[in-house]
């Protein structure tokens, strides 16, 4: 199967099973999304969704987070992974979110990506689901389901596997594909022992084929 053909495969099949697929954080605006997402580093979206409702009762928008210190963040997050780390990265995110940019989450990836605690797939995800751009954000989920499946080959970073994916996914469905990678992954393509036998796309992974003929 040649890489055109395996992502037609995958597309489709994700097109007619999961014809509505988001973001499994919970969040109420584009400032509590990107909460959310700074939070979900290296973090379950469960665990940043039982922490946020608190947060966000206390720091409702961003004016109010940038008159926070770190250490009054801290309390807040504390059972998020890296607490230390994030609780200053969410207290400079929202100054100069708040003097920047007036408070309003930018669309611009590269602008996104001046806050402090914002790298490149965070930037993707406020893009894509808040602005319904063509951005494709890259974490662990859609590195890995990318390469098992071989809609990458030997992919040496999320850079590359961005441009390989953005460029072979119609414009119109990047966004929506990377919720479909990532929820497949967290869901059936587990990092260990994935559920090959309860995956729709097994005819069409490099991963499968490779095991089954071993056994």
């Amino acid at each position: 199967m040649t890489r055109k053909e395996r992502f037609a495969r995958v597309l489709e099949y994700f097109l007619k099973e999961r014809p509505v697929a988001e973001t499994e954080l919970e969040y109420a605006s584009p400032y509590e999304l990107l909460v959310a997402v700074i939070l979900s580093a290296q973090c379950t979206d469960k665990r940043v969704n039982l922490v946020t409702p608190e947060f966000f009762s206390r720091f409702p928008n961003a004016y109010k987070l940038a008159e926070a210190e770190p250490a009054e963040i801290f309390p807040y997050i504390r059972s998020i992974s890296y607490p230390n780390n994030k609780s200053k990265h969410l207290a400079g995110m929202a100054r100069i979110l708040t003097k920047e940019f007036d408070g309003v989450v930018p669309a611009d990836v590269d602008k996104l990506q001046r806050l402090p605690g914002v790298g490149r797939k965070t930037a993707n995800v406020i893009a894509s689901v808040v602005y319904n751009m063509p951005a494709m954000a890259v974490d662990t989920h859609v590195f890995r389901v990318s390469e098992r499946i071989g809609l990458t080959t030997n992919s040496k970073n999320p850079a590359q596997t961005e441009k390989i994916l953005v460029k072979n996914i119609p414009e119109d469905l990047i966004s929506i594909a990377h919720h479909w990678l990532i929820l497949h992954g967290r869901y059936i393509c587990k990092a260990r022992n994935p559920e090959c036998n309860s995956c729709g796309i097994s005819d069409a992974c490099r991963y499968f084929q490779k095991t089954s003929k071993k056994k």
